[in-house]
């Protein structure tokens, strides 16, 4: 059976090697490229990660939903969060190294500084136009990685509150992200 733009999901939700390859030669490039976008600074796990974004395809294949997605925006999601967890991976490994060990280990100890600092001192600019309040919820949620649930408790706040004051939060980011960037 010949693989082709009608019929490849299908395919691979039958687990067919063949729209596999097909997925690789059509969007291999798009997925390369997200990964490449969050991994930049660790050229060496770019093509892990490619793999690892393959396997999340091949074993979620049934969760796509075409009605809801392009399946080429939910493969470079995959991509995206997949290098986003590459990311995170790599700066816990960082921090458990022994740095007494080997003067690569400082280098690469640094580099996780680098990284940490980076990331921190873009996430307060990005919060900066929002109130404490707003900046203290997307931290928790955003950052720290608690659940709504979590969140709800600790600050007292219904649910439905913390959504619309994430929800507004968004578009005051996004208003000064394309301020910023004369868009």
């Amino acid at each position: 059976m010949k693989i082709g733009e009608k019929n490849y999901i299908q395919q691979l939700q039958l687990h067919n090697e063949k729209a596999l390859m097909y997925v690789i030669d059509k969007y291999g490039g798009l997925l390369t490229a997200v990964i490449r976008k969050h991994l930049f600074s660790l050229p060496e796990r770019q093509e892990e990660c490619f793999d690892d974004v393959l396997l999340k395809i091949w074993q979620n294949i049934a969760d796509f939903d075409g009605s809801k997605n392009s399946f080429k925006n939910w493969a470079a999601a995959i991509a995206r969060y997949r290098a986003i967890d590459y990311l995170r991976q790599y700066q816990r490994e960082l921090v458990t190294v022994n740095i007494e060990d080997t003067a690569i280990a400082q280098e690469d100890s640094q580099l996780a500084g680098m990284i940490e600092r980076e990331i921190s001192e873009e996430t307060q600019r990005m919060l900066g136009c929002l109130k404490p309040l707003d900046q203290e919820l997307f931290m928790k949620l955003y950052v720290e990685e608690k659940t709504m649930e979590q969140v709800s408790e600790e600050t007292g706040m219904k649910k439905e509150v913390i959504y619309n004051r994430i929800s507004r939060g968004k578009h005051k980011i996004r208003r000064q992200y394309k301020a910023e960037r004369g868009v």
